[in-house]
């Protein structure tokens, strides 16, 4: 028998999340960074999925994720009073129709001894 359409895709929402990531060979940060931050849009049917997800994804990319916060939809971000510009609304949109993990920020952290000339 054929399975029924499924519309599980009305159900998925684009999360906001800021994960904060170690080192790791080939992990594509600068030469000298300690760490870093990823802010990541990623979909799923709740938040602990999207966070789920972009672990898993950063994981298999050599990425050494230490911690993830989330902040929420898109409408939740809006109703907190968040200016959201029109290329993060795109790259939201782009991770709800792709359901995917988009990596909108990366922001590589280095100690403060080694940049303290």
């Amino acid at each position: 028998m054929t399975e029924a359409p499924k519309k599980k895709p009305s159900r998925q929402k684009v999360y906001t999340l800021l994960v904060q990531i170690g080192r790791k060979e080939g992990d594509g940060l600068p030469k000298g960074a300690t760490g870093g931050a990823l802010m990541i849009y990623a979909s799923g049917v709740d938040e602990a999925e999207a966070v789920r997800e972009t672990v898993a994804v950063l994981k298999t990319a050599d990425v050494a994720p230490l911690d993830v916060t989330g902040y929420g939809t898109l409408e939740e971000r809006l109703s907190e009073g968040h200016d959201i510009s029109d290329d993060e609304k795109e790259l939201m949109q782009r991770a709800l129709d792709e359901n995917s993990v988009i990596v909108a920020q990366m922001t590589p952290f280095f100690d403060d001894e080694t940049h303290s000339d």
